[in-house]
């Protein structure tokens, strides 16, 4: 079978000053996109990230842990926070990622059989460059008819990101015959390794 093409590469993105990073320099996303368990096992294998940590974003800390999430009333959606250098991966390379093979940015508050908002697809933004970036980028998606459908990702600002249970952190690696991660996320990490071969590193707790 034919790989497929990842979707194209945002024409604007955070790239270093003329001056240049420091040495060490990290900056973070935070991006959901249906379970996090298979959102983590993709970025978690992208040369450049350096700590991936899943977790909950749009509610308050009252309701930031997983058995309250579920009810699907807390206004939290299971997201990760992304650790990266950004000398060896871009901002924008890691939202190509996200369109192309972490999840359908099209379907509202779901994920193939995973419905509610906890679910839903968003983009939190840390600052306000990441929010154009972010912006322009699904302009230009929409406008290219890159998807079938409109993208109805959100794209909203960071408030809190709140760090999930110890059990879910690299979930899919610790149970990889789990039929779930066997069915939904292990296909995801092998998309990643045909469509961005370049990127695509081996991952080791």
């Amino acid at each position: 079978m034919p790989t497929r093409e990842p979707v194209p590469a945002p024409v604007r993105d955070i790239v270093a000053p003329e001056s240049g990073w420091e040495a060490g320099e990290t900056h973070t996303a935070v991006f959901a996109g249906g379970c996090f368990w298979g959102v983590q096992s993709v970025f978690q294998r992208v040369k450049g990230v350096l700590k991936t940590t899943v977790g909950y974003s749009g509610g308050s800390a009252e309701t930031a842990n997983y058995r309250t999430v579920c009810s699907e009333e807390t206004g939290h959606a299971e997201a990760i926070e992304i650790v990266f250098d950004p000398a060896q991966v871009t901002y924008g390379t890691l939202l190509r990622i996200f369109f192309s093979v972490v999840h359908d940015p099209t379907q509202l508050n779901r994920q193939g059989a995973d419905i509610g908002t906890s679910y839903r697809s968003a983009i939190f933004y840390t600052t306000d460059e990441q929010q154009e970036v972010a912006t322009a980028y699904v302009k230009q998606l929409d406008t290219a008819h890159i998807f079938p459908r409109p993208i109805v990702t959100q794209i909203v600002p960071l408030e809190v990101f709140y760090p999930g249970e110890d059990y879910h952190q690299d979930y899919a690696i610790k149970n990889p015959h789990n039929p779930y991660v066997q069915v939904c996320d292990i296909p995801k990490i092998a998309a990643l390794g045909e469509q961005f071969p370049h990127l695509f590193k081996e991952y080791a707790r």
